[in-house]
């Protein structure tokens, strides 16, 4: 079945000129979100597992270089000081349904903690669309 995407029209308050209503598209189905996180790697295992027991069927992991308010961090090796300016995460992306993305974002931010600096982010954005390419499922049936 193929859906058709139809933009909803924006209006002008009377004599204003403002513009009011929502300029994004309606499909029909349900709203999703797209939840990214950037961790440490040593807490993949726990977050994919915390994951997994609230319902998350997939995600995908890149490993990841960056810095946030540490700037990178000292390193000795064999008695050699010297910086790493970037550190090694992992970067995990979601799409989830909306009425999960609450409990993915506590399931991240739970098991993903050490309480240090140097945690990781999590940032979650609206996600317009999603298609199962082999079935061609679109909205929250392709997730």
């Amino acid at each position: 079945m193929s859906r058709v995407t139809v933009p909803m029209r924006r209006e002008t308050k009377e004599g204003t000129g403002e513009k009011t209503g929502d300029h994004r598209t309606k499909t029909g189905t349900q709203d999703m979100k797209f939840v990214v996180a950037v961790i440490k790697p040593f807490k993949l295992d726990e977050v994919r597992d915390a994951l997994s027991a609230i319902g998350v069927q997939g995600l995908t992991v890149t490993e990841v270089k960056g810095y946030g308010r540490q700037k990178g961090q000292s390193e000795i090796y064999r008695g050699a000081e010297y910086a790493v300016h970037f550190v090694p995460k992992l970067k995990l992306e979601i799409a989830v349904d909306e009425a999960l993305a609450a409990q993915v974002v506590e399931a991240i931010q739970t098991n993903a903690s050490t309480g240090q600096i140097g945690d990781g982010k999590v940032f979650v954005l609206d996600l317009e669309q999603a298609t199962r390419i082999r079935t061609g499922e679109a909205g929250a049936d392709a997730l």
